[in-house]
């Protein structure tokens, strides 16, 4: 019998990606490669593939509760995870959950395009989680075109967007990879006035599921105790490297390769 201690364990409310590069299998992978433990509860179906997405449909509220609290009736939750909800309804779902486990790391990347830019969020989803969720979230990882469609700025700088959202969230990652920058410039705001650059290389190429990459990755290291700027850094660097040894599986985007080839062997 294995009496290893077990892993900080990661509720992941997400939606499922038939490709298997963004959604869940992105936070299972990089929540894996943490070394903690993924439990997975599905608020959404996808249809789409590498190159974008077709159509979506938003799970029922009891299914969502049912799952999200059979995992928190029996695991030890050390940190949760949002990715796609879709709906305003789910964003109030999600709220409920949430309220009963206050104590929780949340990490909200507020999923609202897919890369290939086709829509994640019916109505005014972004209102919602700008006004419902960004207010209970540890830190929120929007990358630069989701940032100005929450503060509302169709032509914001990173700073500008931060402005107006840190009254709503106490932390916000604002990454770069839609930028032409020579370099990718990742920044970390505090409410408290704090402010941090991360800079990377830029690949070549356009990649599916590296929001859910880095934010389940930003998760994991919470999980394990991890204080949130090294956490960032952490995350950050772990996900340029799934970046760097991107594989092109289908006719559209490169999947971030979260796991090493060799971790079934």
């Amino acid at each position: 019998m294995n009496i290893h201690n077990a892993r900080p364990v990661v509720l992941c409310l997400s939606g499922h990606d038939p490709s298997g590069g963004a959604g869940l299998q992105a936070d299972i992978e990089a929540l894996i490669a943490q070394g903690c433990h993924a439990a997975p509860a599905v608020t959404a179906l996808t249809v789409q593939d590498t190159v974008n997405v077709s159509d979506f449909r938003v799970l029922d509220r009891e299914w969502v509760m049912a799952q999200a609290n059979a995992v928190l009736a029996d695991l030890p939750v050390a940190a949760v995870k949002l990715g796609m909800l879709g709906s305003i309804e789910m964003v109030e779902t999600v709220l409920d959950l949430l309220i009963d486990h206050p104590h929780l790391p949340l990490v909200c990347d507020p999923v609202l395009r897919a890369g290939g830019g086709g829509s994640l969020g019916r109505d005014d989803v972004g209102y919602a989680i700008r006004e419902r969720l960004l207010p209970r979230a540890t830190i929120a990882t929007p990358n630069l075109p989701e940032a100005r469609i929450l503060a509302e700025l169709p032509e914001g700088t990173a700073d500008q967007c931060a402005e107006k959202l840190l009254p709503y969230c106490e932390n916000l990652l604002i990454t770069g990879g839609h930028g032409d920058e020579y370099e990718v410039h990742n920044r970390l705001y505090g409410r408290d006035g704090t402010q941090q650059t991360f800079t990377c290389q830029r690949l070549p190429g356009s990649y599916h599921g590296s929001g859910c990459t880095l934010a389940s990755a930003l998760a994991g290291r919470l999980a394990l105790g991890e204080a949130l700027p090294s956490a960032v850094r952490s995350a950050l660097d772990y996900t340029w490297r799934t970046l760097r040894d991107a594989e092109q599986p289908g006719r559209g985007q490169y999947v971030p390769r979260r796991l090493p080839l060799d971790f079934c062997s």
